[in-house]
């Protein structure tokens, strides 16, 4: 029998579990720095596979994205897994919207759901984790955190080539006709989450313009209609023709011409999305390229006010950081790095999408910008006229009889008072009475154009031409009174 005084002291112990703590911790390191990670871990894989008992069942990762680009499987799942509910399904976010004709069901960490096709038991795993990409040039040498949102499709081995070739069409064909049932359109902008990651954010767009509430001159109206209907069926032809399928604009024009509601009368007409880009939110073009890249088909990319939205550096100018060397492109906005999106080698990474700049000033663009393939179409969003006049006092007031009360003259005065349709929207909503409202406006563009005329920028001649014109209208006026 072992007695207490024959065993080791604490000191003993103590320096013994010291020195096997040193060798394991000096293994390790030597394990790091002379095998490849890599091959660590193959090495770990074939480890825990030896050990795991043999599984009857098989598991197909479907992550949220592939590469850089978005997975359409991805997407597709969590349509059609909204609309199914089961005891099993253990966590899950419910939501609607105000033009939501039902809740939407989105999903929680670890969230499982049930299955069946043909007999066949499925278990539908969502998985929601945070990952850490590391930016090598960022100068405080931190990373981003980002989230990595996959699911895990779980069923026997038998299946596995009736899943691949029948399961998953028929959830991507089911996904696609809910969603074109229940479309309902989105604005997306630029937001951060809780990772400082920055990401696309979206919300119902509520705005309830159309081409049939524009105030725009009906010939101008026609031919974008036109020119969007083209667009849509001309599939084969950008194949055949070797383009990408894309459609560029620039609305151009004083502010409140309407850009702005005719970018949402677009989206409305197609049913497209809307993703709303803003520059002050991006560093590198190398995030500007990962959000470009995320965004979906059938979509309407808007960059407003790109004149003055960022100061973008010229493509061959170059920068340098605070040790003198020169940084990597992707490591600051270039206006290279937006055409290449627009129409460079990125620019076929999605189909049936449409690019809109909006600018108050066309003269401040780059000729870069300007061209045909980057802008297709040059939209000018001018002052109000006679026609467009009338399509605004119908919308507000619902009248369109030139023997209204102050209407003719309204309609005369327009012509030659550079007046903006939210300037005399503005008038129309200072009463319910149609007739003060018309009055009101009468007052205010006569005040107008006299203002105008008075402009220091204004020529002498465009003066004397403006004075005939105010004195035409008063004398014709007097005699029709």
């Amino acid at each position: 029998m072992m007695s207490l005084s024959s065993l080791p002291s604490a000191a003993t112990m103590f320096q013994a579990y010291a020195s096997v703590s040193t060798a394991i911790t000096m293994f390790k390191t030597m394990i790091h720095q002379l095998i490849p990670q890599q091959v660590q871990l193959y090495i770990e894989t074939k480890i825990r596979s030896y050990f795991r008992p043999n599984s009857s069942n098989v598991t197909l990762v479907i992550e949220e994205r592939d590469g850089m680009g978005i997975n359409d499987v991805f997407t597709c799942a969590e349509i059609y897994l909204s609309a199914r509910f089961s005891p099993e399904f253990q966590r899950f976010k419910i939501t609607k919207r105000p033009k939501d004709t039902g809740v939407n069901v989105k999903f929680g960490n670890c969230g499982k759901i049930t299955d069946s096709f043909e007999e066949i038991e499925l278990v539908w795993k969502f998985v929601n984790e945070a990952q850490k990409s590391i930016l090598r040039f960022q100068a405080d040498n931190e990373g981003d955190f980002s989230e990595k949102r996959s699911f895990e499709l779980s069923f026997s081995k038998e299946h596995k080539d009736r899943i691949l070739n029948c399961y998953i069409p028929f959830v991507l064909n089911t996904a696609k006709t809910m969603r074109d049932e229940k479309k309902i359109i989105q604005l997306h902008s630029l937001s951060s989450n809780c990772y400082s990651s920055i990401n696309w954010d979206s919300v119902n767009l509520e705005h309830p313009s159309t081409f049939e509430t524009l105030a725009l001159e009906p010939a101008l109206k026609k031919t974008i209609i036109q020119d969007l209907d083209r667009f849509l069926r001309r599939k084969e032809f950008y194949r055949r023709v070797g383009k990408a399928w894309k459609r560029g604009y620039l609305l151009y024009g004083p502010p409140g011409t309407g850009k702005s509601s005719l970018i949402a009368a677009i989206a409305n007409y197609l049913k497209f999305d809307i993703y709303d880009l803003e520059f002050s939110n991006i560093k590198r073009d190398a995030d500007l390229r990962r959000l470009l890249l995320s965004t979906k088909n059938r979509s309407i990319l808007v960059i407003e006010d790109i004149d003055c939205s960022v100061t973008m550096p010229e493509r061959s100018e170059t920068r340098t950081n605070y040790n003198g060397r020169s940084r990597d492109r992707d490591q600051e906005i270039t206006l290279g790095g937006l055409l290449n999106f627009i129409d460079g080698l990125w620019s076929s990474c999605g189909d049936e999408r449409i690019v809109i700049f909006t600018t108050n000033n066309k003269e401040k663009l780059d000729p870069a910008l300007l061209r045909p393939g980057r802008m297709d179409m040059h939209i000018h969003m001018s002052y109000l006229t006679s026609e467009s006049f009338t399509v605004l006092a119908n919308n507000y007031l619902e009248i369109s009889d030139p023997l209204y009360n102050n209407f003719k003259e309204a309609q005369e005065l327009i012509e030659g008072a550079q007046v903006s349709p939210a300037e005399v929207a503005e008038q129309f909503m200072k009463s319910e009475d149609p007739h003060v409202c018309l009055e009101s406006l009468v007052k205010f563009l006569k005040r107008k154009r006299i203002t105008n005329i008075e402009e220091p920028n204004t020529t002498h001649d465009d003066k004397q031409l403006q004075l005939k014109r105010i004195k035409a209208l008063s004398i014709h006026n007097s005699l029709h009174s």
